[in-house]
């Protein structure tokens, strides 16, 4: 126990009458046995000892209670009182501007429900049953008056899901403060009025201007722009060189307007629906031919310097974002996490989560509708992924498009899914601007402190339909009638300022004459075609310039000696045994007759690329060890747990490698990958699924951002899609990274879509595509990574492979082509189904083939057509082209290559299928179908030469 400090008389003289006993008896308590007791008392005990047995000065006479278990009784009623207000408060707070809600819980504020009195209150001491009481507050009632003042006005707290004490303490002082945050000056209730007025007289203008277009206004949550500035302004404050922010449509115009300050000009020229003539000289552009389509113009993002001087002091982004609303939330979050790393070095990339801060934007509808909303909220903790904390504000308008919010959700709030992620929540009263700016302050300096997410669950109403064109009286004939009679937010504030005598009429006269003019002005610029639009720069196909970087082979000497630095460990270092052995197979891979298999050849295009100075993110379910315990980049101390990459240790190895198992969830690390790839190009950025299939729960990523960010935005990305794939029995689930999917998507070469066979195929193309990095071509790439083929030896390669040469779009196998004057048949395949050809062509080597030849499609898309064309030109005898697959007809390559093989194929040559029957299922969930199917593939595309006579050529 700590020494005791010597006795304070005035530590004492605020405990007097029942309140004195009280203390002696948790004193007595304490002597017995200290952890019974709080831990304030604990630490009043150890340093102060006993208290007194009478008081030290008596203070004015208070009405008594008689009778000590009477008196217990009531003390302990109001502590639950309190207790509940600072629980419940929110229930019965003033939080909607339309007043839709009945508070159930408000029963648990009023005294009836405790048998108290407002006298019973003022007999007990405040200090009793508000613990750090205010010195301003005396009496039991006082405390309650005083808290049902924080926890049920405008502004209502959310904390007791906060189960870490030091927060939640911090929190309820901060709810329970008059001083915190500090109240706005008049200077800034004159400046947050002014604001009001800009953004209601921008959406004014545009309904009155720009008749029955979709704009989907902000009208009803006006403060959220207001609110926007307050954190940018503490964001900048605090040294965020970046703020990044995500948002749904609702508001978006306005935000860019008045946030990113998107001029008026511009947002009024693209509702007339006028683009650059140059970019855009007719249907045939360069733009639309080349692969910028553009998108509307409530998606697009915009960024904006904030400056001091000549000097940049913070960077504001607003990502574009498509109709899936929230699916922009963890591309925010990758943006964030990229500005604040430095990747400079070897080693993990050193975090500064005081560089930059996310500001995510939600629908109500949306939050607790979406499930990427909670699969991003997890993420905001773990160590591959958080950034220091978003500030999430819920734009709460009550109605998600025509749907009531008890059609929506199972929850009271929009914002309950944050609770079980302990996250801290305010509701606060849109009609409310001084309590909405509060709220942004609490959120900031929790942010701060504590390097966490906050929810502002901001409420308040629609003032129009869905969009301008719907009539919403359709479906909320009630709300909307009271929506017709409320003031608007400005309304409201400026009677409240006027009433303060803050202002005049007359000034408020003057800021709405003054805020329509600047709007009027630009659209007469406008009208007169004076503003200047910045349209992206098109494209330029990969065909007209360089499609691949220079060289990617090094010299095995040098791939030795990295095999030797990736096979040191730390002295003392306890590699598990087991991992020992594998790992050791490695030293002699290099070596003249040995063979490089599929995780050697990846780690060495790692290290050469580490080397090359470009940093490199890898993540994914499993991706330290790989799914498939091959990878093994993080290897486990077998005796202490203690980590260690090789990858960090690298001599000359001048950038960062960060390789992070991911959470069981796609849809948000691939977001992540894709949004910190998009803000840190530089970067080469991997995401692996365990298996390919998973990737099925992250299409509207590749949908919407990773295939068509491009072409819609002119965003830029080299994401590696690492999608295990082949058909091995592991049924429907298993087996398929569904490639057609991604050949679909497939166009204005917005990726590379790649099936490959071989270690040395892998390491190459690994080594192009970094070498794309932060280029103005860089398109991200999708691999069907193998699963057996790992271990196959048949697709190991030899250190020489790895040394000479480049990626080719194209193999021959290279058991056949000897006699190619004689070949009738090209069996033409992608991935393991060429593996298993080559297999059955082994066992059966004494078998004369020179009537057939077979081709390895390692890149899809592009489709290499000159490199086919060049090799059917040396089979002059060639009768028939067949496409062998493993997957169902209707799956797989077969749709996508079928038009392409017909249009290169020579003349009197057919082309066929082999393959799977057209499936719904991607595969049998019995491995003796599998066997038999795969079996039967094989076997016909390997049938006698005689079949091959009778075919029927295609016209």
């Amino acid at each position: 126990m700590a020494a005791k400090e010597p006795y304070n008389e005035s530590i004492w003289s605020k405990y007097y009458g029942p309140n004195l006993g009280y203390i002696q008896e948790r004193y007595e308590q304490f002597v017995k046995d200290p952890s019974t007791v709080e831990n304030n008392y604990r630490e009043l005990f150890t340093n102060s000892g006993p208290p007194p047995l009478t008081p030290d000065s008596e203070p004015a006479p208070q009405p008594r209670i008689s009778g000590d278990t009477e008196w217990l009784r009531k003390a302990v009623r109001a502590s639950k009182l309190i207790a509940n207000i600072r629980i419940y408060g929110h229930m019965a707070a003033d939080i909607d501007p339309l007043e839709r809600d009945h508070n159930p819980m408000a029963k648990y504020l009023e005294l009836e429900t405790y048998e108290l009195t407002r006298e019973d209150l003022i007999a007990l001491p405040a200090t009793l049953i508000w613990e750090n009481a205010p010195n301003d507050v005396h009496t039991g009632w006082d405390a309650v008056q005083r808290m049902r003042q924080a926890y049920t006005k405008t502004i209502a707290y959310e904390f007791g899901h906060v189960h870490e004490e030091q927060e939640l303490k911090w929190l309820n002082r901060q709810a329970e403060s008059t001083s915190s945050p500090a109240p706005l000056n008049n200077a800034e209730r004159k400046e947050l009025l002014n604001r009001l007025i800009q953004v209601e007289q921008f959406e004014t203008f545009l309904h009155k201007t720009f008749v029955g277009q979709k704009r989907f206004s902000l009208e009803g949550n006006d403060a959220l722009v207001p609110m926007l500035d307050e954190i940018v302004r503490a964001a900048a404050h605090d040294g965020a060189e970046h703020i990044l922010m995500g948002m749904a449509h609702r508001g978006r115009l306005n935000v860019l307007a008045h946030i990113l300050g998107k001029p008026y000009d511009i947002i009024f020229s693209e509702f007339h629906h006028s683009p650059n003539k140059e970019l855009f000289p007719s249907e045939g552009s360069t733009g639309i031919n080349y692969g910028w389509t553009g998108d509307v113009k409530y998606h697009l993002g915009a960024d904006r310097a904030v400056r001091e001087g000549e000097t940049v002091r913070t960077r504001i982004t607003l990502a574009n974002n498509p109709s899936h609303l929230e699916f922009v939330n963890p591309v925010v979050e990758g943006f964030t996490r990229a500005a604040q790393e430095d990747r400079s070095t070897a080693g993990l990339p050193k975090i500064d989560t005081s560089k930059a801060m996310a500001v995510l934007m939600h629908g109500d509808a949306a939050f607790p509708g979406e499930g990427i909303v909670a699969e991003t909220l997890n993420i905001g903790k773990l160590q591959g992924y958080q950034n220091g904390g978003t500030i999430h504000i819920i734009v709460n308008n009550r109605i998600g498009f025509t749907t009531e919010s008890e059609d929506s959700r199972s929850t009271h709030y929009a914002s309950d899914i944050a609770k079980g992620y302990e996250i801290p929540i305010v509701h606060v009263n849109a009609d409310d601007p001084e309590a909405c700016v509060a709220a942004v302050r609490l959120a900031s300096a929790y942010r701060h402190q504590f390097k966490k997410d906050f929810v502002i669950d901001l409420i308040g109403y629609r003032r129009h339909g869905h969009n301008e064109m719907d009539d919403p009286d359709t479906t909320q004939p009630i709300v909307y009638s009271k929506v017709r009679k409320h003031p608007t937010v400005y309304k409201v504030y400026a009677e409240r300022l006027q009433r303060e005598k803050i202002l005049t009429a007359d000034d408020v006269k003057e800021m709405n004459a003054a805020a329509e003019s600047v709007l009027q002005r630009a659209y007469d610029s406008m009208k007169e075609g004076n503003h200047k639009k910045k349209e992206p720069k098109a494209f330029i196909p990969l065909e007209a310039e360089h499609a691949a970087p220079g060289s990617t082979a090094l010299s095995v000497s040098s791939l030795q000696e990295i095999n030797r630095e990736l096979l040191t460990v730390p002295k003392g270092f306890q590699v598990y045994p087991k991992l020992e052995r594998i790992l050791q197979r490695r030293k002699d891979a290099l070596n003249e007759g040995e063979k490089v298999d599929w995780a050697l050849a990846e780690s060495l295009a790692f290290a050469t690329i580490l080397k090359d100075g470009t940093p490199i993110r890898l993540s994914g379910q499993d991706a330290q060890r790989g799914t498939f315990a091959h990878r093994h980049l993080v290897l486990h101390d077998s005796k202490t747990g203690e980590l260690f990459s090789p990858l960090h240790q690298l001599s000359d190895s001048r950038a960062s490698f960060g390789v992070y198992n991911s959470p069981l969830s796609e849809a948000s690390v691939l977001g992540f990958e894709y949004g910190y790839n998009v803000f840190a190009p530089e970067t080469f950025v991997i995401w692996e699924a365990q298996y390919g299939d998973f990737a099925n729960a992250g299409q509207v990523i590749f949908d919407q951002f990773i295939a068509a960010g491009r072409a819609k935005w002119t965003q830029r990305s080299n994401l590696v899609i690492m999608l295990p794939h082949g058909y091995e029995g592991q049924g429907p689930e298993h087996s398929s990274g569904r490639l057609e999917r991604f050949l679909q998507l497939s166009a204005e070469e917005n990726w590379t879509v790649a099936n490959l066979t071989s270690a040395s195929q892998y390491f190459h193309l690994l080594r192009r595509q970094a070498a794309l990095c932060g280029q103005e071509d860089a398109r991200p790439l999708v691999i069907m990574t193998p699963k057996s083929l790992i271990r196959n030896p048949r697709s190991a390669s030899a250190g020489t492979e790895l040394a000479s040469g480049q990626f080719q779009p194209v193999l021959s196998e290279p058991l056949l082509g000897q006699k190619p004057g004689e070949v009738k048949r090209l069996v033409v395949c992608s991935g393991k189904v060429a593996i298993d050809i080559q297999t059955e062509l082994e066992a059966a080597s004494d078998k004369d083939w020179s009537w057939l030849h077979v081709l390895r499609l390692e890149q899809l898309y592009p489709f290499p057509e000159r490199e086919l064309s060049a090799h059917l030109s040396s089979f002059p005898s060639l009768q028939e082209i067949v496409w062998v697959q493993e997957e169902p007809k209707n799956m797989g390559g077969w749709s996508y290559t079928e038009p392409r093989l017909r249009t290169i194929a020579p003349q009197n040559t057919s082309v066929r299928y082999i393959g799977r029957p057209e499936r719904s299922s991607p595969a049998s969930g019995y491995a003796d179908v599998h066997s038999f199917e795969q079996r039967r593939i094989v076997s016909e595309a390997l049938k006698a030469n005689s079949q091959v006579q009778t075919a029927v050529p295609s016209s």
